[in-house]
């Protein structure tokens, strides 16, 4: 591998080497938990160690991980703090169903999301990434100063609507990615009650001012709903066979309650485009700021593109691009933490001997974040090198220690969607398009259930020379 001198070291908290107070675990928690971590937390296979008297197993160990989340996944329910976060925005959605919900939810989608029905998608995502593009039209050579977190979020947004939806979810108002950003802002948070494990029903002051935009979603969601539920009774063969068509034909005391499929249809709306969009500008950012792997992607889009080659081929025809959007799904993790809870006593014995106890009750944090820049499983963890990820590496990455769709029966149902979209989106933006940083311009990466900028990603769009 190609392991670069001086290769760019992206914006990430350095890691802590005191332990915070009660009251800065308060703090940074509410502010930016990905702050929180220590030096034991990028060096160490695992911690046992307590926040506000919960016992907590920090686990980084691959095969710890593969325990928890695989081997013995039944004894791994999700944690209380997780669900008292996500269930009032997604209730029973994919992410957040347990037991039969779940089981009947990932049964009915499995066919929409297998790599072959992903592949299909292609051609939809190219036309939709084309005519998105075209905002930057008149960028000229000097360019034209866009946030690049807004732009991926409107254009994974358009992909997503038109892909799985028919186009027929309308936001009704252009400020779509400033509703996402509110929601995730305000309901998307930990708020000290979530840390005391005070009840559901004992008020979140934090998420107050949410409840508004998240009312809207829904309402966007039923009227949508409603609409195709019309068509299908109106005119059954004039009706888009997509996602939405195949989550209503299973209303039904065997299948999903309407109510289920509104929480699936918010999941996928909201977490289903968020975590593409925010890994896109992370990559356009990181690529900025690495010369010799923006010439290495742009020489080979311009000649898997000269070929004709079908975007459906364009997966496996690109592998550069491919590596630099995991290169920056390993750095800025959209799920950035994975949270279990043990319902019975656990043990497990690494390759070495070595024995972890797992008590019934203990909270066990799996952190992509902390993971992906671990001392023990990577080289230069906290550099940007796409390098890793060329065919000719990636069989040095083990299955458990790069986890940005997580792993085991709740792994993303939508990985491969993801990662055709991200190939076809990427080669569009940077086929004709130059995304540089703004020099004096400081980005800042915080966690408000994706990993996204802080203040936003201003960078300057240009025609390519």
């Amino acid at each position: 591998m190609d392991m670069r001198p001086d290769p760019f070291v992206p914006p990430a908290p350095i890691p802590r080497t005191v332990p915070p107070s009660r009251l800065e675990i308060i703090r940074t928690v509410m502010r930016n938990p990905l702050e929180l971590w220590g030096v034991p937390s990028y060096t160490l296979p695992w911690i046992k160690t307590k926040f506000f008297k919960e016992r907590t197993l920090i686990v980084n160990d691959p095969g710890l991980i593969r325990h928890v989340l695989v081997d013995n996944a039944a004894n791994y329910e999700m944690s209380e703090i997780r669900q008292l976060i996500l269930r009032p925005i997604l209730r029973d959605g994919l992410l957040t169903a347990e037991g039969p919900v779940w089981k009947r939810s990932r049964k009915a989608m499995a066919p929409v999301f297998t790599p072959r029905h992903s592949r299909g998608f292609a051609g939809q995502m190219l036309a939709k990434s084309e005519e998105y593009v075209e905002k930057y039209a008149t960028a000229g050579r000097d360019g034209t100063i866009h946030d690049i977190s807004v732009d991926m979020t409107e254009m994974a947004y358009s992909i997503l609507s038109e892909t799985l939806f028919s186009g027929q979810i309308v936001t009704q108002s252009n400020s779509f990615s400033d509703d996402v950003d509110s929601l995730l802002h305000r309901m998307g948070r930990v708020d000290p009650m979530d840390l005391l494990r005070a009840p559901a029903w004992v008020p979140r002051l934090t998420r107050i001012g949410g409840r508004k935009v998240l009312d809207k979603f829904r309402n966007i969601v039923a009227d949508t709903m409603k609409e195709r539920q019309k068509r299908m009774r109106e005119m059954p063969d004039d009706v888009p066979q997509d996602f939405l068509t195949l989550l209503l034909q299973l209303e039904g005391p065997e299948g999903l309650t309407l109510d289920e499929i509104e929480d699936n249809i918010l999941t996928f709306i909201g977490a289903g485009h968020e975590t593409t969009a925010r890994a896109l500008a992370w990559t356009l950012y990181c690529v900025a700021h690495s010369p010799h792997v923006r010439e290495a992607m742009e020489e080979e889009i311009d000649r898997v593109l000269a070929t004709g080659a079908e975007p459906v081929e364009w997966l496996e025809l690109m592998p550069w691009v491919r590596a630099s959007f995991e290169e920056a799904l390993r750095l800025y993790p959209p799920a950035p933490s994975l949270n279990r809870a043990a319902i019975a006593d656990d043990r497990w014995t690494s390759a070495t001997g070595e024995s972890v106890e797992i008590e019934a009750g203990v909270t066990i944090l799996v952190m992509p974040w902390t993971l992906h820049r671990h001392e023990l499983y990577w080289e230069k963890p906290r550099a940007f090198l796409p390098e890793r990820f060329l065919p000719e590496n990636r069989g040095k990455i083990g299955r458990f220690q790069y986890l940005p769709f997580g792993a085991g029966p709740r792994t993303c149902i939508g990985a491969t969607f993801a990662m055709q979209e991200a190939v076809i989106a990427l080669a569009v933006l940077m086929k004709r398009y130059r995304f540089d940083a703004l020099p004096g311009t400081e980005i800042w990466p915080v966690q408000k259930l994706t990993t996204q900028p802080r203040d936003g990603m201003p960078m300057r769009v240009s025609l390519r020379p």
